[in-house]
């Protein structure tokens, strides 16, 4: 291989910057298989990397970016061999150690998972690490309860976000019927409801924090936390359950037993970052099938130059959808 190169955060006078390097072989850190990147996506916590004081990166300089789906170039492993196509997600890739937003990556040999039959390079990070955590979410309500033939009333936060998007049309091309967007702004309305949602909740229209309130949703697929998971918890139908996997809106949850003691509620942690290897190929499989979404995901493609500008996006809450970025 030669000089390749990588968007790398760095601390300068205790505030973070963005530059995009050229960097060498002698760069990457230890790892069983080097990879070519095809391609990477941005997530929330991609921006919360390159922010001062984001509470992602520990030790700088970093190459963000927490997935990658590309081409084995040398392997250390009877797993993987030169040519394979492969993709990773999670596993500490773009925090703590050097991720997906260059050209070339270094990972051990059980952070990587062959690419499944019926999605290509780009297809698998059209889904990326946001529609595995969707694809988590749908599988943990499912898991609790959660079935077509009962019409469930769903709600999905975040709903026009990267993992939302996702989780909504999964949702929709599973048969669910009775899919409710939380959305914040106008334009948001028309996108949740092309990507799967039948009815649309404007957060304004949330209700007040009760400690137990009228019971609206079997089922809620959390996005964002905060306040607004919390204002939710209270809404779950008997024997409903919320799954969680994000905190967009804020790291605290204040909340009371009630949703639990009296109406038997459950909330559902989603960690999409240690699921262990075994488990993932299966749930990539389904995406790969029957949660095949990424003909109909909305998503932009972008270069590496363009990450910092749509980073800003992400910040500023103005991004909708999928951004993958083509090396």
């Amino acid at each position: 291989m030669t000089d390749f190169r990588a968007l790398r955060v760095k601390e300068n006078n205790d505030q973070v910057e963005l530059s995009i390097d050229t960097l060498t072989k002698n760069d990457l850190p230890e790892g069983d298989v080097l990879i070519k990147v095809a391609y990477s996506s941005l997530n929330y916590k991609d921006m919360l990397a390159s922010q001062t004081k984001g509470g992602v990166i520990r030790h700088y300089p970093m190459t963000p970016g927490i997935d990658l789906s590309g081409t084995v170039e040398e392997s250390n492993s009877d797993q993987f061999k030169k040519g394979d196509q492969v993709l990773v997600t999670g596993f500490g890739i773009g925090v703590s150690h050097p991720g997906g937003l260059a050209e070339y990556a270094k990972v051990p040999a059980e952070w990587v998972v062959h690419l499944p039959e019926g999605l290509n390079l780009e297809s698998a990070m059209v889904f990326g690490t946001a529609g595995f955590t969707a694809a988590l979410s749908v599988a943990a309500l499912e898991e609790a309860g959660m079935k077509v033939t009962d019409n469930p009333a769903i709600l999905v936060t975040g709903a026009t976000g990267g993992v939302g998007s996702v989780a909504l049309q999964i949702l929709a091309k599973a048969g669910y019927q009775n899919i409710t967007a939380l959305v914040r702004k106008d334009y948001q309305v028309e996108v949740a409801k092309n990507l799967g949602a039948h009815n649309i909740l404007d957060s304004k229209d949330l209700g007040d924090k009760k400690p137990l309130g009228r019971s609206q949703f079997d089922y809620i697929l959390d996005t964002v936390g905060g306040d607004v998971a919390a204002t939710l918890l209270g809404q779950l139908s008997y024997d409903g359950a919320m799954s969680m996997c994000g905190n967009a809106a804020g790291i605290k949850f204040e909340a009371t037993v009630f949703p639990m003691i009296l109406r038997g509620n459950k909330i559902l942690g989603i960690d999409s970052v240690q699921v262990p290897i075994e488990k993932r190929p299966a749930l990539w499989n389904k995406m790969a099938g029957d949660w095949n979404v990424t003909d109909t995901t909305l998503y932009n493609v972008i270069s590496l130059d363009q990450v910092p500008a749509t980073i800003q996006k992400l910040k500023e809450g103005s991004h909708l959808g999928r951004t993958i970025v083509k090396m």
